[in-house]
């Protein structure tokens, strides 16, 4: 801990040109409020952007978001140059993730993406070239 206030202190003292104790616990105090801010469920946000961070489950994704309603799993597979287990695997994978809803029908499985999948993907579109 005695760095990281080291090296804030030197960064503070930059900034404002003075810093004392008092700058650099009000400070520290600032910074632990935003982190106390962060959502209480971070793992599931980290669990959807993980399961988007595949090439075949980010591609799955995108084709159920544009397509106009559900898909058939046999209707995805020759999308992408996985096999069929692989496809399966990924659809699961999305689905725990909540990105992707799953209804069987007799012996067809049909997916789609949920508000939080299009979300993101929504997301992605609109900062696309920001840097």
């Amino acid at each position: 801990m005695k760095t990281e206030s080291t090296r804030l202190r030197r960064l503070l003292e930059d900034r404002l040109e003075e810093c004392c104790d008092a700058d650099v616990t009000e400070r520290i105090a600032d910074l632990q409020a935003l982190e106390a801010g962060l959502p209480d469920d971070a793992a599931s946000d980290r669990t959807a952007l993980g399961a988007l961070s595949d090439d075949t489950r980010y591609r799955l994704a995108r084709v159920l978001s544009a397509a106009d309603g559900e898909l058939c799993v046999c209707e995805l597979s020759p999308l992408v140059a996985v096999s069929d287990s692989a496809v399966s695997h990924a659809l699961s994978d999305l689905t725990e993730a909540g990105l992707v809803t799953r209804r069987k029908d007799g012996q067809w499985r049909y997916y789609d993406t949920t508000d939080r999948a299009d979300a993101l993907l929504g997301a992605l579109d609109g900062t696309r070239g920001d840097r």
